[in-house]
Parts: C-alpha cells; structure tokens; sequence
C-alpha cells in the first residue's frame, strides 16, 4: 500500500518577513485548511519536522554562510539580509526545521517507512546558494535533502525537478558539477533571479520559458524534454521542488499553468519513480503566494502523489 509522508512543523509557521510579504505564515494554513475542505487528510501519516544539524546543512553551504545567517537572526523585530528576504527572531529555527524535514523525507522513504513524502515547510528554500541567500531563501532544503541521501545513504543518482516559475539558481549553484545529480527545471525568463537560460552545466536541463506559458506548452517540455533525461540518468530517488506560482492566478509571475497542470507532472514524475526508483518521491514545497491556489494547487499535487 502506497503510504504518502506528510512534514510539516509548527515552526514554520513563526517565521515572519513582515506585514504584506507574499512569503507569509498563513500559506501553510492555507494549505490544511484546504486538505481538511477537501477530506483529505485522514489519507497521509504526519510527521515533525526535526531541525537539521550543523553537519547536514554543511552539505550544500559554507560553514561562514551558516554562521553569518545564524549571526543576523534578531533577538527582536525584523533584519534585512536584502530586500526580499528578512529574518524575524524565529528564522534561523525555521529554517533548520525546513531543512530537517527533507533530511526525514529521505530517511522514511529509503527505510521503506514511506513510499513518498511532502514536505510543507517554509522559508523555501531553491534560490539559496551554496554562500548567498536570496529570493525568500535562507538554507536550500532540497539540496541537504540530495546530499543526505547521497553521502549518508549512498546513493549514485538522484533527480532534482523544478518546477517553481522562478529558476531554482540556488540548486543549481550548488550541484552544476556533481555529476551525480540530474536537476531538471522550467521556469519563466526573462525573470527573477534573471539566470539559468546560458552557460548552464551538462547536468542542468533547464527550460527557460516565456511569460504567457500555459498547460499545453508546458506538458510539452515534460513529455520532450525532461522525461527522456531523467529516464536516460535511471535516478534512484526523486526529489521535487514543488513551487505552484507558475498558476494563473499567482501574480508572482506570469505563466498560466493550472491545478490539472500540477497533477499531470507529478503522474508523469511517478512513471519516472515507479521505473527507476522503486516509487520513492521526496517533494518539497517552494513557491506559491496566492493562498487559494497555492492551496489548491498542492492538494491536486498530494492526489497525484498518493493515488487518491
């Protein structure tokens, strides 16, 4: 029986960049609230995120970047690291139980204790750099996640797919030459964080796409592009970076994908997991600012990954 992880951890939610910032703490209450609408949260097994140690985030960052971010947290108010992304005195938490809950993901899912997780967390986490953070970023979970499965589980493939509407320049800095990493992405461009359309490493596939995108296109790109890749690489676990402001109605970018969208490309990645990777999918949420659809878009997701 397929049995889907659900992580999550009420420190996510304490995490706060300021009245009005898209990336707020009511996008995870958004979420279960709509699960429970939808009647389906009696489906998943739920899990606390634990808080990734000092080793495990060392995997994808410099130890004077981690110093340096846990040095800016405040004691109170809100610090600007730039204008985007901020820390209130709860972020440095946050941002460990984010990170912790992919190191999990990967730890229930090889154990057989899952066939797959999701993990609802927050700060996200695809445009951190190995030594910058940026774009509502502070630790790159899904790479702590690929590095925990590859140096502690020893693992020589894993997947990266992304398909956030900003680029995932964060990943891509900090796995563009390990040869055992496929990350395969779409995003919009031109666009923030203006990169990964040129000079990209042989083990980026990356989709530049143009605003206006919308479903047909984009399961073009799936079914021409990245499923050939990833079924040519035979990884052995998959991981996602589920961002849905690629929705129609988010106005964090301009592509015009759709919740039927989202469910299709996590059907398709379930071929590609069930073929090569014995079902196992560790999906881990990035963007999504507009609360009804990101809500949405996440449950058509959570079907798709749990057959419901």
């Amino acid at each position: 029986m397929t049995t889907t992880a659900f992580i999550t951890h009420r420190d996510c939610q304490l995490h706060d960049m300021g009245s009005y910032h898209p990336e707020c703490p009511a996008r995870l209450t958004a979420i279960s609230d709509q699960m429970i609408a939808q009647g389906l949260d009696p489906y998943f097994s739920y899990y606390d995120a634990p808080l990734a140690t000092l080793e495990q985030m060392l995997r994808a960052h410099s130890p004077a970047y981690l110093e340096r971010l846990k040095r800016t947290a405040p004691e109170n108010g809100i610090a600007h690291l730039d204008p985007d992304t901020a820390m209130n005195p709860h972020t440095w938490t946050a941002a460990q139980r984010s990170a912790g809950a992919g190191v999990m993901a990967v730890d229930l899912v090889l154990k057989g204790e899952a066939t797959d997780a999701f993990c609802a967390i927050r700060p996200p986490g695809h445009h951190a750099e190995r030594e910058n953070c940026m774009g509502f970023c502070f630790v790159n979970n899904i790479a702590v996640a690929a590095r925990h499965a590859l140096e502690v589980h020893g693992l020589k493939r894993v997947a990266i797919v992304d398909f956030d509407v900003h680029h995932g320049n964060g990943t891509e800095d900090i796995f563009k030459d390990d040869p055992r990493v496929l990350m395969v992405s779409m995003f919009q461009h031109p666009f923030f964080p203006y990169s990964g359309a040129d000079g990209t490493a042989d083990n980026m596939c990356n989709v530049p796409l143009p605003a206006g995108t919308g479903g047909e296109d984009f399961r073009m790109v799936v079914s021409d592009i990245w499923l050939p890749r990833l079924h040519e690489f035979r990884p052995e676990l998959l991981f996602i970076s589920a961002g849905f402001d690629a929705h129609y109605e988010d106005d964090m970018g301009s592509m015009k994908l759709v919740e039927s969208d989202f469910a299709w490309v996590t059907q398709q990645l379930k071929t590609v997991a069930q073929r090569h990777c014995q079902g196992r999918i560790v999906s881990m949420l990035e963007g999504g600012y507009v609360l009804s659809s990101l809500a949405r878009s996440v449950c058509a997701h959570l079907r798709a990954l749990a057959d419901l």
